[in-house]
């Protein structure tokens, strides 16, 4: 990492684990696997900036915690890269695993408190999903209606989003998912 951390990606430390490396790191990873309109890439920065607006206006009653582990939500990314679900699925648990650990210390680094009924997860779930219909019908050349079929009715309408679907230069990505990143722990307190 360029924070000088070496991460072990069989049994990562928290104390291995830098926000700057993060931000960083999904800055530059591209969701789609690149295939989106735009002057950039559409980065998994700017995917979990948009899966935090969302989780903040389909719950309204979302803790600073809530919304900081869904900017965190795809932090493995930094590490790992982005894979497409489909791809996912048929490497199976061993991805799954690595993902889970690097999840898990990323989680203990950032003091995020535990989700023992998984409520938190299923709404980050939700927004995740809502930030795919609209990135597939905004940037990866999906109609309405394909989105619809693989990923549902999105719950927030497009209005709410709008800014986060144009993809942005890396430097603003990074600046900005930081920028949230220092907003909401400020508000942990």
């Amino acid at each position: 990492m360029l924070s000088g951390r070496r991460l072990d990606l069989l049994d990562p430390s928290p104390l291995d684990i830098e926000i700057r490396d993060i931000a960083h790191g999904l800055a530059r990873v591209s969701r789609w696997n690149g295939q989106t309109v735009g002057e950039y890439p559409y980065s998994v920065a700017q995917h979990s900036l948009l899966v935090e607006r969302i989780l903040a206006c389909q719950t309204p009653d979302a803790t600073a915690a809530d919304r900081l582990a869904a900017l965190l939500h795809d932090a493995p990314e930094y590490v790992v890269g982005d894979l497409i679900s489909p791809f996912k699925a048929v490497i199976g648990s061993a991805y799954k695993a690595v993902e889970e650990r690097i999840a898990h210390a990323v989680h203990l680094r950032f003091a995020l408190p535990a989700d023992p009924r998984g409520l938190r997860s299923r709404r980050i779930k939700s927004a995740d999903i809502a930030a795919a219909y609209h990135e597939a019908v905004a940037l990866a050349g999906f109609t309405p209606e394909e989105a619809h079929r693989f990923f549902g009715r999105p719950r927030v309408k497009e209005a709410d989003v709008t800014e986060f679907l144009v993809p942005w230069s890396t430097a603003t990505v990074e600046t900005r998912f930081l920028a949230a990143f220092e907003a909401l722990e400020r508000d942990l307190g």
